[in-house]
């Protein structure tokens, strides 16, 4: 959430930012500051009238004391008026601050500077490229034919027991899986990474304070009857931890990775495109966040994207970093980059990680702070990415890595999978 004196300061800026979304944010801005400066000259005026019952009440006081109950009656009379004035001005103040509060989570992250104009995934700009594209041998298959080849990923299973978009991982394929997930967290605790485990719900106070609700109600799964939310990510129970908690500046910055299932109703679509592990409703994913003196945050993104260059470059995966335009960018980022991987059994590059930076949009909303050297409050920046997603990462080993023998294991990965072909 954009933090008020911001948007009050800053208005045409804040405007001419978010236009880069390709939002004309004009009335949303005017409506904001309009509901603001009800609130706040409500409060005065509550305040002044609650200030002047105070007084009141100690003259009523000092006449009771002083025998003179015909003055305190009167006295009285007036403070009953005072007392019903409040109470009006109290009911319009909560509701002029409800509004606010609605219409500040209407408003996106302003972009940073060097986000790329743009509208569509088309417009991304490519800042980096990386591994060479493997030729594959006649006769090679997609990744959904292959594990159906080689008994390691059941689609089908996973639509009878559940739905589509569930599938069953089996056999070589299962503890390939978990070597993956074993071997990124390894990866990020050596650099410095705290793993945490974490709730695989969460309450609606946490979905809203890293910003999927109210955004992306439709993409989550309402558990209705307890009202809480399957993850969707484990940023947000993640940072949720760090959700009214004031920090220490020595104690920045804040490191944590952790690995959850992650759970997206995404709408439904046909092809290629989210074929097999394309797109899924339930994936295994290891996250990496990070809590950051405003100062630093930027240094911290670019050490981030560094560390996911690295698990890739390990992997020998064929992959390219994006900065993502303005269109193309999440509510609640100000600058992400995106990381795909080539798949050559289907001709196409496929994303597997989004590393952002969210300066204080997210712990605006999360009241996180950190005391500075000089013994103020101060709104922390947070940073997460993908450090990896697995479908995909995995789809992309299956098809990149097979041969006619059967499906070469990468080398890092061997000392956690046990075997190094899959056949």
């Amino acid at each position: 959430m954009l933090q008020l004196a911001v948007i009050r300061e800053n208005k045409e800026k804040v405007i001419k930012a978010l236009a880069k979304r390709n939002l004309d944010a004009n009335n949303l801005v005017e409506t904001v500051l309009d509901l603001d400066e009800k609130r706040r000259s409500t409060q005065v005026e509550l305040d002044n009238i609650l200030a002047e019952s105070n007084l009141l009440s100690k003259e009523i006081g000092e006449m009771m004391k002083s025998g003179e109950k015909a003055k305190a009656e009167i006295v009285k009379q007036k403070t009953a008026q005072l007392k019903e004035k409040s109470k009006e001005l109290s009911e319009k103040l909560e509701a002029f601050t409800t509004s606010l509060s609605e219409e500040l989570y209407k408003i996106p992250n302003t972009p940073a500077d060097i986000v790329p104009e743009g509208k569509t995934p088309e417009d991304n700009l490519t800042v980096h490229q990386e591994g060479d594209i493997p030729v594959l041998h006649e006769g090679a298959l997609p990744h959904w034919d292959l594990v159906k080849k080689y008994d390691i990923i059941d689609f089908e299973l996973g639509v009878k027991i559940t739905g589509a978009g569930f599938p069953v991982y089996k056999g070589k394929g299962a503890r390939l899986q978990r070597a993956l997930i074993a071997y990124f967290l390894d990866k990020n605790t050596e650099a410095g990474y705290q793993e945490i485990q974490v709730p695989h719900l969460v309450n609606e106070a946490s979905g809203f304070g890293t910003g999927q609700l109210p955004d992306k109600e439709g993409q989550m799964y309402h558990v209705g009857v307890d009202d809480l939310y399957l993850i969707p990510t484990a940023e947000v129970p993640v940072t949720n931890l760090f959700r009214d908690v004031i920090l220490n500046e020595n104690e920045l910055p804040v490191l944590c990775t952790a690995y959850t299932p992650c759970f997206r109703r995404e709408a439904g679509s046909y092809g290629a495109h989210v074929r097999g592990l394309n797109r899924l409703h339930q994936f295994d994913k290891v996250e990496i966040v990070r809590i950051e003196h405003p100062d630093n945050s930027y240094a911290a993104l670019d050490g981030m994207v560094e560390h996911v260059k690295t698990l890739l470059q390990e992997l020998k995966l064929p992959y390219r970093i994006l900065r993502l335009c303005g269109g193309d960018m999440g509510f609640t980022s100000s600058l992400t980059y995106d990381f795909e991987v080539f798949s050559t059994a289907q001709d196409r590059w496929l994303e597997i990680s989004s590393v952002s930076n969210f300066e204080t949009f997210q712990a605006n909303r999360l009241k996180l702070r950190f005391k500075d050297k000089d013994g103020k409050n101060q709104l922390a920046h947070t940073l997460n990415g993908s450090s990896l997603a697995l479908p995909r990462v995995l789809a992309g080993i299956i098809e990149n890595y097979q041969t006619p023998e059967g499906i070469v294991i990468p080398e890092v990965l061997r000392p956690y999978t046990g075997f190094d072909i899959i056949n």
